[in-house]
């Protein structure tokens, strides 16, 4: 059986006398092959799952994991139950089982921080990241705690959360036909529902309390408005659940404009100087490990955002969501 030994990485940080992330790694001279390893994942995982609700994100290093094979091997021995990916904004790939590449947008482009898929009703209650290919440089997959960041917001700016509480947020976003890989949002209509018929991407939208309005050559899509705060009932917490930032600062493309695509739910516009801080404090607050070949980090969606820093090239980050 394998060891999951509760280790230390100096980029952790101690948030309210809770290391994050919880990282685990095997003992030093323990030989492990993959299948006793992800036999090890399923007799253990009530102990590694107490370590992802406690920290809220859990980092395996130095296990042999490293396969696009592998990893999706590792999903299903966690045993959770698969999510598509619809209503989602990255251009992704599938790879193989319940695996696909993470966002593949270009390495210049930073993704700014986010709750995956926080912009629809239906989100990944956990998301898994599988390093097959180590960065040159760079690259890192930085983390917070939604619900500290939450507090930060309360302290700096408690009418902007009253607002934001009361009237939730708005989300547009205008989508081509096909994918368009030069954008961290490229995702085009028929690989966001799945679909090349436009009546089943409007009954999918629908099921997702989206609006859809065609256009020429694409389509608009408006969400919301919806909840930018959420409460964590299982810990009793509330969380900055919402792609907010990531929508004002990186929703940008041909087709996009990032100020445009979001707004208060009453339609208002918000404010700069806000949203500013709000980028300061996920940056101060966060945790950025560098990848290593055959890390697996499992994230909990809605206690922790993720974001992608810059990096060179060549970097392959696999992923995988579950309900």
């Amino acid at each position: 059986m394998a060891t999951f030994m509760v280790t230390r990485v100096p980029e952790q940080k101690f948030i309210e006398g809770v290391l994050f992330p919880a990282v685990v790694s095997p003992e030093p001279a323990e030989y492990l092959d993959f299948e006793r390893f992800a036999q090890s994942v399923r007799d253990q995982r009530p102990r590694l799952e107490a370590l992802v609700h406690s920290s809220g994100a859990l980092l395996l290093r130095g296990y042999p994991v490293r396969t696009a094979d592998n990893f999706n091997a590792v999903v299903e021995a966690f045993g959770y139950e698969e999510l598509p990916y619809v209503g989602g904004a990255a251009p992704r790939t599938k790879v193989v089982g319940r695996v696909f590449t993470a966002n593949e947008s270009p390495p210049d482009q930073k993704i700014p921080f986010h709750h995956e898929m926080a912009q629809v009703p239906t989100h990944p209650s956990k998301i898994f990241f599988f390093c097959e290919e180590e960065p040159r440089s760079g690259g890192e997959t930085p983390i917070v705690l939604s619900h500290h960041v939450y507090k930060k917001m309360m302290e700096k700016h408690p009418e902007f959360v009253e607002k934001l509480e009361e009237y939730g947020l708005i989300y547009t976003r205008i989508l081509g036909e096909g994918d368009d890989p030069s954008s961290p949002i490229g995702r085009g209509w028929q690989s966001t529902f799945l679909t090349k018929e436009r009546s089943i991407a409007e009954e999918r939208a629908a099921r997702l309390g989206m609006k859809l309005e065609w256009m020429d050559d694409g389509v608009k899509t408006v969400m919301g408005p919806i909840p930018a705060i959420k409460l964590d009932k299982t810990r009793g917490r509330k969380v900055w659940f919402n792609s907010m930032v990531a929508a004002y600062t990186g929703w940008k493309d041909a087709r996009n404009d990032p100020i445009k695509a979001v707004t208060f739910g009453d339609g208002t516009p918000l404010p700069q100087e806000v949203i500013d801080d709000c980028m300061q404090i996920l940056e101060e607050e966060s945790v950025a490990i560098p990848w290593k070949h055959g890390d697996v980090l499992l994230l909990d969606n809605l206690a922790v955002q993720h974001s992608r820093r810059f990096f060179e090239p060549p970097r392959r980050i696999l992923a995988s969501v579950c309900k």
